[in-house]
Parts: C-alpha cells; sequence; structure tokens
C-alpha cells in the first residue's frame, strides 16, 4: 500500500497552519483595533471561507492562481507553476484553515481585561510593546487552540484541493482526495483504511483540546 497520502497531508497541514496561524495572528490584532463598521465587514472578509462550499473556493483559487489569470501569468514568467502542484495543496489548506484559526485568536485578544491593556498604556508601553508581552502571552491558550482546530481542519480539506491542486499520487494526492479515489475505484478496503486512519489523527488532535479546557476550569 502506498502510504504517500499520510506524507503529503502531514505536510501540507503543517506548513498551512504555520502560515494560517502567523496571518491570523496578525490579522486579528488588527481587526480588534477597528471601529465597529469597519471591524464587521472585515470580519466578513476573513471569515467567509468558513461557510462557502469548498469547491467555491477552490473555484476563486483557480481563477487566481489559474495558467491564463494575471497572477499565473505573472507566476509563469519566472518559472513558478502553481496549480496541480504540491504547493497548491498548501494553499487550499491553508485558506480552509485560517477562518477558524483567526476567529479563535481574535476571541482569545478580545476576553483580555482592557483595564489591564488601559494599565500598561498609562505605563508609557507602546502597543508593539503591549501586543508582545501582555497580549500574546495572556492569548497563548487560545491561540494554541486555533492552531490545532486550523490544523485538524487543512487535514480534512478536499474539494478546494481536488480542484486547484488535483489527484497527483504522491504529489498532491493528500488522505482525503486517497479516499475518494480509492472509492471512485471501487477498493473500499484501501478507502475504509485511509478513513479510519485520518478519524485517528484527527481524534488525537483535538483530544489535547478538551483536556486543556478541564485543565484552566
Amino acid at each position: 500500500m502506498d502510504w504517500s497520502p499520510l506524507f503529503i497531508s502531514l505536510k501540507t497541514s503543517i506548513c498551512a497552519t504555520i502560515i494560517a496561524f502567523l496571518f491570523g495572528i496578525i490579522s486579528a490584532r488588527l481587526v480588534i483595533g477597528l471601529r465597529k463598521r469597519v471591524k464587521a465587514v472585515l470580519d466578513v472578509v476573513l471569515t467567509l471561507p468558513l461557510v462557502l462550499p469548498p469547491t467555491v473556493i477552490g473555484f476563486i483559487l483557480l481563477l487566481i492562481f489559474g495558467w491564463n489569470s494575471p497572477v499565473g501569468q505573472l507566476l509563469r514568467k519566472i518559472g513558478v507553476r502553481i496549480v496541480f502542484s504540491w504547493e497548491a495543496t498548501v494553499i487550499a489548506a491553508t485558506v480552509v484553515a485560517f477562518p477558524l484559526i483567526y476567529r479563535t485568536i481574535r476571541a482569545s485578544f478580545e476576553q483580555i481585561e482592557p483595564s489591564v491593556l488601559d494599565a500598561a498604556r498609562t505605563l508609557g508601553l507602546s502597543e508593539w510593546t503591549i501586543f508582545w508581552r501582555i497580549m500574546l502571552p495572556m492569548a497563548l491558550p487560545g491561540c494554541a487552540a486555533g492552531a490545532i482546530l486550523g490544523f485538524a481542519r487543512a487535514l480534512g480539506e478536499f474539494g478546494a484541493t481536488l480542484m486547484i491542486a488535483g489527484n497527483l499520487p504522491k504529489r498532491t494526492q493528500t488522505i482525503p482526495v486517497a479516499i475518494w479515489s480509492a472509492a471512485e475505484g471501487n477498493d473500499m478496503r484501501t478507502a475504509l483504511i485511509w478513513v479510519l486512519l485520518i478519524v485517528a489523527i484527527s481524534f488525537f488532535i483535538i483530544l489535547p483540546l478538551n483536556l486543556l479546557g478541564e485543565k484552566r476550569t
């Protein structure tokens, strides 16, 4: 049995989680400092991939990175190809994982007592120092929870990955795509093995969240 989908999925999910985590922290910090109306609009835009069907996300990514798009043509000139590549799996996983990470981190920032931040400002600390030395450490458990949820979501991504990265064995075939491919070929035994494997991985990924929640309580 070819185990490459497992390693591709893990590698893709790790890279996607790191990228989405960094952008999630930056986005959450910027959004909480905006006015209510601007904040509401931007929050909808950043959360939209969470509610859109994965095929819609995949189609949008194709429009952005497709060979005939302005971005695609620019990348072709420098010898970079996104569509049907491993990088495409990372992009798809990052886009679908980002909203979960962003919303979890933003909620953690918003739970910090404003009086603590005001006290830091009265002591003459800059906003940058307050963010790194007060906000981020206090929101660290929530940030970790967001990263775990984002990793689990990236691991299970299927629709957008299939549209922009395809089903290329040993290159872009993640576990969900391998399940679909095996089921299409009526190889139910292989499909069941992948299903049980991804269920087990997801279980042991999410389990620390509950244990952490009980410990904090």
